[in-house]
């Protein structure tokens, strides 16, 4: 197969990555994030995808920013996944067959950075993942191919994730070839579709006492649990409790009323109830 460029940074990436390794396409070189301070010393930590390209002898880019003079390599395609940074027209343009774009929705549904977690949120029984062709906007190329995913009623956002990385992958093997041979045409998004995505902050994570009181009582139960869910990786759920701050882990709906399963209290190690 013709030599590839891949695009990823965080959790999602790597899973598509290894993905698509295990049935022979691995890139001639791995394009991700710097290494950026994490946990709660803030040390210097690696994202997923260059510990994974390290371990199978991948070359690495880390570049802060791609430049107007990115070198392709001679790559014929590039492939991007969950990235987390812009990618220039002149990058695009460096690929004689572009970059395909992975995106876990059904594209133009679920646009932008949080696909994922906004399915959760708004209660959605079923998602998909997408492959498109880049262009400089965001999530708007044409279409390649897509495939349906049922979101199970257990599912949170890392499993969801999981699931949506592996069918990507699962999408590329079997797309790929006939993408390149020509006998698969890109089809332009419908625009009169499209829906939008946001980024989070640790405010839209933040779960009232009283909201939560009333979920447990079983009023706007499925509500609160979906928001444990959704932010279950990252800002994380949190509410207040005995004036401290206390972090909503893992929890069910059973007969209508939401149960905590997993909380942690601050200055508190995470506590199974």
């Amino acid at each position: 197969m013709d030599k590839f460029v891949f695009f990823g940074t965080p959790r999602f990436a790597e899973i598509f990555l290894m993905g698509i390794m295990e049935k022979g396409f691995s890139p001639s070189l791995v394009v991700t994030n710097p290494d950026r301070p994490a946990g709660r010393k803030k040390e210097l930590t690696p994202p997923p995808v260059k510990i994974l390209a390290e371990k199978r002898g991948i070359p690495i880019l880390q570049p802060d920013k791609l430049s107007v003079g990115f070198d392709s390599k001679g790559a014929e395609f590039g492939i991007v996944s969950a990235y987390g940074g812009i990618i220039p027209k002149v990058a695009i343009e460096a690929f004689p067959k572009g970059i395909i774009g992975v995106h876990p929705s059904l594209l133009p549904l679920l646009r932008g950075a949080t696909p994922i977690q906004t399915a959760l949120l708004e209660g959605k029984t079923e998602t998909g993942v997408s492959l498109f062709l880049l262009d400089e906007k965001v999530d708007h190329g044409p279409i390649i191919n897509e495939k349906q995913a049922i979101i199970d009623e257990n599912d949170d956002y890392l499993s969801l994730e999981e699931k949506l990385a592996e069918f990507g992958a699962e999408l590329f093997v079997e797309t790929i070839e006939k993408y390149l041979s020509g006998e698969i045409a890109p089809e332009t998004q419908d625009e009169s579709k499209a829906t939008f995505t946001k980024k989070f902050s640790r405010e839209d994570a933040f779960v009232h006492p009283e909201t939560l009181a009333a979920a447990e009582r079983g009023e706007d139960a499925f509500l609160v649990s979906r928001k444990i869910k959704a932010f279950v990786a990252e800002p994380g759920a949190w509410t207040i409790k005995n004036g401290k701050q206390m972090k909503l882990l893992e929890c069910a709906v059973l007969e209508g009323k939401l149960i905590l399963k997993k909380i942690q209290t601050e200055g508190k190690n995470p506590q199974t109830l």
